[in-house]
């Protein structure tokens, strides 16, 4: 039987995400945060759009695909780079623990993680205004 330990945790839920985009390292992962504003920018900007002109732009919904897709091809570039480096870590150390390993291994996950994120909000806000777009025609 598996058996879950809850540790009751001081830091509140925005603090723990501060700390997980710092872990995930800023160079990725900061891109990644402003790609994600963009993104839900371009989704807000055409919805308004939709609601005054009764269309959708089709350039709004061509760069909110292609912004989430590069920012999955960024956060896969993140991780492999994080990868290469804690496994150079690693080389150095004559005995690595698991431990040492196991964080390298999250911390390099992190701007993969994100980068599916944003991906999958551009993705799911494409899929509904090309259903909106079919529903209309």
């Amino acid at each position: 039987m598996t058996s879950l330990v809850f540790i009751q945790s001081k830091h509140s839920f925005f603090t723990h995400i501060i700390h997980l985009f710092y872990d995930g390292g800023v160079f990725f992962m900061g891109p990644i945060l402003i790609l994600f504003f963009i993104v839900l920018f371009l989704i807000l900007k055409n919805v308004i759009v939709l609601k005054r002109e009764k269309r959708l732009s089709r350039k709004h919904i061509g760069l909110i695909n292609s912004i989430g897709l590069m920012t999955l091809v960024w956060g896969v570039l993140g991780q492999l780079l994080g990868l290469v480096d804690a496994l150079d870590k690693i080389g150095m150390l004559n005995d690595a623990s698991t431990a040492i390993l196991a964080t390298g291994l999250k911390m390099s996950a992190l701007p993969t993680i994100f980068g599916c994120f944003v991906f999958v909000v551009s993705r799911g806000a494409t899929i509904i205004f090309t259903w909106i777009t079919k529903e209309e025609g």
